[in-house]
């Protein structure tokens, strides 16, 4: 038995993430329009009929853009918290809002999703772990700094999606002014290339067998950096970066052996 994930798009300019089994599915943030989430779960064979639950991790607009319209078009339940909620100006129709708490995990089908608290400037910001076929995928970005939360959350995964937003030289030699940099690097913005790096090497448990390299930085880091730093300690993990500008490939994470292995279909195909 397996759980399906992909990102849909991961950066600035929007973050989705995808997680699912044969039966359900559910996102992590809905940063990009409804249309574009489409299109891409499509090109992708994910059939969105599978999707059961959209859970928010804060309320910056690169999380939620394509909320509202996604979520009333399909019904979807949005999970979210009361603070994230009213920072955020969404209009969600009121039965659909669902509320969450850190720890309290929540069943969508036979996954179950649990947020835990993170460091980030924002109202009540949280990541998420996605339990099913007795294997755990992380969803960790939008990180200012890998507190004891993160880490003990990041132990567990058997895959996970990690925010590796900048490079220190690139953002020290950059155009941001200086108080957007001194944002970036503070314990409430955002993970350096190092920073992860660090989490990852000696945090990493001895089954995670697939890592994503996620919010990466469009003018503050390099795919290809990135993708060389973790590739010299990755040993048996598979080592891949998110997109901004297009859907991940769909890799299957199974619980018997946790080996993480990319699928391809035709187009038109659905997974399920």
């Amino acid at each position: 038995m397996s759980l399906f994930i992909s990102s849909i798009n991961s950066g600035s300019n929007g973050n989705c993430y995808y997680v699912g089994n044969n039966n359900e599915a559910v996102l992590i943030d809905a940063g990009i329009s409804c249309r574009e989430i489409e299109k891409r779960m499509l090109r992708s064979g994910l059939s969105i009929r599978k999707l059961k639950a959209i859970f928010i991790s804060h309320e910056h607009s690169d999380h939620i853009r394509g909320l509202e319209v996604i979520s009333r078009k399909y019904q979807l339940p949005v999970y979210i918290t009361p603070r994230t909620l009213n920072g955020s100006g969404l209009k969600l129709e009121e039965n659909l809002i669902k509320v969450f708490s850190a720890y309290q995990p929540i069943a969508i089908g036979e996954l179950l999703v649990t947020a835990f608290p993170k460091l980030h400037d924002a109202s009540e910001p949280h990541s998420f772990t996605v339990d099913g076929n007795g294997i755990k995928i992380g969803i960790l970005t939008d990180i200012g700094s890998a507190c004891e939360h993160v880490i003990q959350n990041f132990k567990q995964c058997h895959a996970a999606f990690l925010e590796a937003n900048y490079d220190d030289k690139m953002l020290d030699d950059g155009g941001y002014p200086y108080y957007l940099k001194s944002r970036i690097r503070s314990d409430k913005g955002h993970l350096s290339n190092y920073q992860a790096l660090e989490l990852f090497v000696k945090h990493r448990p001895a089954f995670m067998s697939h890592l994503l390299l996620s919010h990466l930085s469009k003018d503050n880091n390099c795919p290809h950096l990135v993708q060389r730093i973790f590739s010299e300690h990755a040993g048996q993990t598979h080592v891949a970066v998110a997109s901004r500008y297009k859907e991940t490939e769909v890799y299957a994470i199974r619980a018997e052996d946790f080996v993480a292995e990319k699928i391809s279909l035709p187009s038109q195909m659905s997974l399920f």
